[in-house]
C-alpha cells in the first residue's frame, strides 16, 4: 500500500500567455495530478510576478502554487512530465514538513494583550 504525503507544486509559466493558454496549462497540470492518483487541496495563483533572476531571458513568470496530496512515489513523475511542456519555465515539487510550520514565540507584549 502506498503512503501519501502533502506536497507543494510550484509551476512558473511563460508570462506572455493569454488567459486561454494559462487555463490550458492549468488543465494539463490537473491531468498530470489525476493521472498520478493525486488530489489537489489548494491552488494559489499569483499571476505574473517578477523573478529573482532571468529564466529564458525573461524577468517575469506566471506563478501557480498547488497544494497536493500524492503517493510517495509520484512527485518525480509529475515533475518530469510538466518539464516537457513548452510554456512551463520551471517546476519544483517540495514535500510538506510539519516542522516548517512553527508557532511564533510569544513576546511579553503579546502575552499582556491576551
Amino acid at each position: 500500500m502506498d503512503k501519501t504525503a502533502e506536497y507543494d507544486l510550484n509551476v512558473i509559466l511563460d508570462p506572455g500567455l493569454t488567459e486561454a493558454q494559462v487555463q490550458t496549462e492549468k488543465d494539463a497540470v490537473d491531468a498530470q495530478i489525476q493521472r498520478a492518483g493525486g488530489e489537489t487541496l489548494n491552488l494559489d495563483e499569483w499571476g505574473a510576478t517578477r523573478l529573482a533572476y532571468p529564466i529564458r531571458k525573461l524577468n517575469e513568470g506566471y506563478f501557480l502554487i498547488y497544494r497536493l496530496k500524492l503517493a510517495l512515489n509520484t512527485p518525480k513523475t509529475i515533475e518530469a512530465n510538466l518539464r516537457q511542456r513548452d510554456n512551463v519555465m520551471r517546476v519544483l515539487v517540495v514535500k510538506d514538513r510539519p516542522e516548517w510550520r512553527t508557532a511564533k514565540p510569544k513576546t511579553p507584549a503579546t502575552e499582556a494583550a491576551a
